[in-house]
């Protein structure tokens, strides 16, 4: 298994954008609302998403992650409770 070292915030090719601090060993992740979620035209669902990107929803409090790369794949409550697909 390959190590690196780096210092935040990372930005990856396959749509992880977060920051890293190596002091409290913690990852931030995009927090959004719930509004932004559902609209296939925000820039959450427009830019870099892909199948597997995780964002917060900030207006019920979960974590939702992207069933796909378009602007209209769903996202999924990480719980697997429900989906919301972008329109």
């Amino acid at each position: 298994m390959a190590n690196t070292t780096f210092s935040g915030p990372v930005t990856s090719t396959n749509g992880f954008v977060g920051g890293v601090d190596a002091t409290s060993a913690y990852v931030q992740i995009n927090a959004v609302a719930a509004t932004a979620i559902a609209d296939a035209a925000d820039a959450i669902n427009t830019a870099n998403k892909v199948a597997g990107t995780i964002v917060l929803d900030t207006t019920n409090s979960r974590i939702m992650v992207a069933l796909g790369a378009d602007a209209t794949s769903d996202w999924a409550v990480a719980d697997g409770s429900a989906t919301v697909t972008p329109s």
